[in-house]
């Protein structure tokens, strides 16, 4: 398996209504501190795809904007809003009470 299909792997597992971190995932893959390869490999992924890219957020809190996204920053918001996730007024979510816990084996 690839490096990035590990990581979206990962990110298939964070169920709906939650969220991770670019970090944590990059853990969960055991490519710790590599928290920017996750970027790289979600930026790849189509909007359409099974991939639930909009479940990852940076360390904040916060989704990560960029304007090489072309609007696809919003549109993470709005996922996210859909499942549940509720964004205070600087626009940043509580992740005490939306992060998630992957079962540790």
């Amino acid at each position: 398996m690839s490096t990035y299909e590990n990581i979206y792997a990962i990110v298939r597992q964070i169920p709906a209504g939650t969220v991770a971190t670019y970090g944590q995932v990059a853990t969960q893959a055991n490519l710790s501190g590599k928290a920017r390869l996750v970027g790289y490999a979600l930026y790849r992924v189509d909007i359409s795809s099974d991939v639930p890219w909009h479940r990852v957020i940076n360390a904040k809190g916060e989704i990560s904007y960029s304007p090489l996204r072309q609007g696809g920053d919003y549109t993470q918001k709005v996922l996210l809003e859909q499942e549940g996730i509720e964004f205070n007024t600087e626009g940043k979510i509580n992740l005490r009470k939306y992060l998630w816990h992957p079962e540790i084996d």
